[in-house]
């Protein structure tokens, strides 16, 4: 961490020039590039011997001998709780976000827009967990009738993820059939928690013999489904092709490992589930994550929130070399509007 090194001030000027240029560029940085950037008053020996000791100190590294430097994870650390100067968030990204994320949206479609808006304004990969909420409460039940024994299931639980399903079944049901099988489940159902209705509504079902049994049967396979998917932990990703810009990233076997994590997911929710309890911005540099795929990689997320509690993280995925004083202004701005809009719309 930052408090382990003594750094003077000279120190500290060439070191924040040193990542700033390597993030613009992504080259090594040379001494006398530095030196000119910083406007520094010394020698270029002085420079070299500073860029000595800040390697030493497993702050930067010399890729090859005659190349110039660059900053480790350390480095990077050390930058971001020391010298980093945050960007305020630019006022129009922050409207054209604000009118995005409307309040007048569900629960899912903000979910959605953040992921994406916040990959396109970063351009890096944008990552969101969503966490399975307390309860699963059935709010609104209804069949209409399809065609060849087709009926379509419409289900609403919680305040708004509707599903719609269609079932199979084994005879034409009519209008005043369908009607009283929805009456029926929704007797049990309707304003309840699914999971503690579940068993006194299977129970009905198994004394309900009658003509109505079939599509009973065949709606609580689906609401079980349905119900179940929405008790799990979900996580979104978006704009993954964004990684393909960075050179450091383009390893064949590093992106196929990478692209993996992306589509399996569990890793990245379970870094995620780690940030829920975090004031504010979190960021994993390379191996602060944990994990070995993301060894080249930087995280930066942060909560978004229904009043006092965490609903998900959100974040975005580049590698070490990303602008932080940009991007952790829009991952804690995209965060709060988020958290603004669902709380609105709650």
């Amino acid at each position: 961490m930052a408090a382990d090194y003594d750094l003077d001030d000279r120190a500290q000027r060439l070191l924040r020039e040193l990542v700033k240029a390597y993030t613009r560029d992504g080259h090594p940085v040379p001494s006398r590039t530095l030196l000119k950037l910083s406007r520094l008053d010394v020698s270029s020996a002085t420079v070299r011997n500073i860029m000595v000791r800040l390697e030493q100190m497993g702050l930067v590294a010399q890729p090859h001998t005659s190349a110039g430097r660059v900053p480790t994870a350390a480095g990077y650390r050390f930058f971001i709780d020391s010298l980093l100067e945050v960007k305020d968030p630019d006022p129009e990204a922050r409207e054209a976000l604000s009118a995005e994320l409307s309040p007048s949206k569900t629960t899912r479609d903000l979910v959605h827009t953040a992921t994406d808006l916040l990959s396109n304004m970063t351009r890096l990969a944008g990552v969101i967990s969503v966490s399975r909420p307390p309860q699963i409460e059935v709010r609104h039940l209804e069949f209409m009738k399809l065609t060849d024994r087709r009926v379509l299931v419409i289900l609403v639980i919680n305040s708004d993820q509707v599903h719609n399903r269609v079932i199979q079944v084994d005879r034409e049901y009519s209008e005043l059939e369908l009607s009283e099988a929805a009456r029926l489940i929704g007797q049990y159902l309707i304003g309840s928690d699914f999971n503690q209705a579940l068993a006194r509504l299977r129970e009905e079902i198994r004394q309900h013999r009658d003509d109505v049994a079939d599509i009973l049967e065949s709606t609580l396979k689906v609401m079980g489904a349905v119900c179940g998917e929405s008790e799990r932990d979900e996580l979104l990703t978006a704009g993954e092709s964004n990684l393909l810009q960075f050179a450091e990233l383009q390893d064949i076997h590093k992106l196929q490992e990478l692209f993996e994590v992306f589509q399996q997911k569990r890793e990245l929710l379970h870094l995620l589930e780690g940030c829920a309890d975090a004031e504010g911005v979190q960021i994993f540099i390379g191996s602060e994550s944990g994990y070995d795929v993301l060894q080249d990689c930087s995280v930066v997320s942060a909560p978004y929130r229904i009043g006092d509690e965490v609903l998900g993280v959100l974040g975005v995925i580049g590698p070490t070399r990303i602008a932080y004083d940009r991007i952790i202004p829009a991952v804690d701005m995209t965060a709060k509007i988020l958290s603004s809009a669902l709380n609105s719309s709650d």
